[in-house]
């Protein structure tokens, strides 16, 4: 299964081999505002059911959102905001920090029901000081506020394990990297990419990795592995 972020497009306007791979379900959640945002999903077979929505009409208006569900294993897809802001004054944290409670809210109440939950996509938060280059630098930058990183912390703290660090506690590993000349070749980056697992998941997880080698664009994938085939029932 594939997740992406901030596709930027509706499907009609992409490619068919990238609207529709063939062997591969899709889908893809657009924003109301035309070239921003969404996220769309590749799956092996169709979920059962399929979710985009949390029910707040400023929070669904920018396609940041997937919720697939298979058997009991709930695989949410999400863009979370980015907090900066146009003029670069940090004026869209609170928008930021809404979605990621309401987001929260809505998985709780999916485990609740007793989903075993996968949360992947770009957080657009560093959660420690290890997750980017420069910490010291950025601690007045969106991605790196206190206040998102203590809303990352709840996350953790209701039981979502962080796959990446449950397999590699050191540093240097990033995710994203600025468009700067040479900071990527420096390796500047921040890592703001995650796929957060419920206990159930957590157990059954093999393998967790980033793929910095692969270019494209100034983000790299994500992935893990895990045996999910016991939650499909």
């Amino acid at each position: 299964m594939v997740g992406v972020q901030e596709v930027r497009a509706r499907a009609t306007e992409l490619a068919a081999e990238i609207a529709s791979p063939e062997g591969y379900w899709t889908s893809f959640s657009a924003a109301e505002r035309a070239g921003y945002s969404g996220v769309g999903l590749y799956a092996k077979r169709e979920p059962d059911d399929l979710e985009t929505r949390l029910g707040d009409r400023e929070l669904d208006s920018e396609g940041r959102l997937q919720i697939a569900r298979f058997g009991r294993l709930a695989v949410v897809n999400a863009y979370f905001p980015n907090g900066s802001g146009r003029e670069r004054d940090n004026s869209r944290v609170p928008f930021k920090l809404a979605f990621y409670r309401a987001l929260h809210e809505r998985i709780g109440k999916l485990r609740q029901e007793g989903a075993c939950v996968v949360v992947l996509g770009d957080f657009n938060t560093a959660h420690q000081e290890i997750d980017l280059a420069r910490p010291k630098e950025n601690r007045t930058t969106s991605g790196f506020l206190p206040e998102e990183r203590e809303e990352f912390d709840r996350w953790l703290r209701s039981g979502l394990t962080d796959s990446f660090r449950h397999f590699e506690p050191g540093p240097g590993h990033y995710s994203w990297w600025s468009q700067r000349f040479g900071v990527r070749a420096r390796n500047i980056g921040w890592r703001i990419d995650y796929i957060l697992a419920c206990p159930e998941a957590t157990h059954a997880l093999r393998r967790a990795w980033l793929e910095p080698a692969v270019e494209g664009s100034d983000h790299c994938p994500a992935g893990v592995e895990f045996d999910a085939a016991p939650l499909l029932k």
